[in-house]
């Protein structure tokens, strides 16, 4: 067979299956690359974030110490509501990741939104922690409503974005596994935008539906598999 005909011969296979692997358009926004770095850069920006949590959770020595750390009983609440969603998130990046063949420069840009979004997270946390029993708690429950749902929004753009089409997705990825996780992750800006509204009338609700948010995908996914 001529060398001619080689190369149509592996055309065709890169383009047969669920997910063809046909290069589209090469210009730097869609030149795709390997997701290692991305990967690599992710994983530090969640880690630094989770870390970063536990900065909120302090002592100021003006009270006795037993009593102060029974008093600061919110601090606890929201460090582990914020570590849980983070933790979650993570998880669920890792299943957007490891559908992907590869990446590209937009999907970069769009998962370097998603990150700065996430490495945020610490912030409205100390405002829950500092504001819940307040009268700020109002605006503090926002903040991290609106956060959650923003995060959520990016994700679920990430992951479309890569899954359109199969744009990125590996050459093997099962459609109905794609098709799961799509289904998925599509709930979650609703129920941080749902839970952020309610902070308007009761924002403790507000806060313990933003708990429930990481034990649902918890248990999404250990029940139904998809990653989510």
């Amino acid at each position: 067979m001529s060398s001619t005909g080689c190369a149509r011969s592996s055309t065709s296979q890169a383009c047969s299956g669920p997910w063809p692997r046909c290069a589209g358009p090469r210009n730097k926004l869609v030149r795709a690359v390997t997701t290692r770095r991305l990967e690599a850069f992710s994983d530090g920006v969640f880690a630094i974030a989770a870390t970063l949590l536990i900065l909120n959770v302090a002592v100021t020595g003006v009270k006795p110490l037993d009593r102060e750390l029974i008093d600061i009983w919110p601090s606890y609440v929201a460090y582990a509501i914020a570590f849980l969603t983070i933790g979650v998130v993570w998880a669920n990046h890792h299943t957007v990741i490891d559908q992907c063949k590869q990446v590209n420069r937009l999907f970069l840009m769009l998962n370097v939104i998603f990150l700065m979004l996430v490495a945020f997270f610490p912030f409205p946390t100390r405002l829950l922690a500092e504001n819940i029993t307040t009268d700020g708690a109002r605006a503090a429950a926002i903040a991290y409503g609106v956060t959650g749902a923003l995060t959520a929004v990016m994700f679920n753009v990430i992951w479309l974005y890569a899954s359109g089409g199969g744009r990125l997705l590996r050459h093997d990825a099962d459609a109905r596994v794609v098709e799961g996780i799509t289904r998925s992750y599509l709930p979650g800006p609703l129920i941080y935008l749902a839970a952020t509204l309610l902070a308007l009338v009761n924002p403790i609700l507000s806060a313990a539906i933003f708990a429930l948010v990481p034990v649902f995908y918890v248990v999404e996914s250990s029940f139904f598999g998809t990653g989510g």
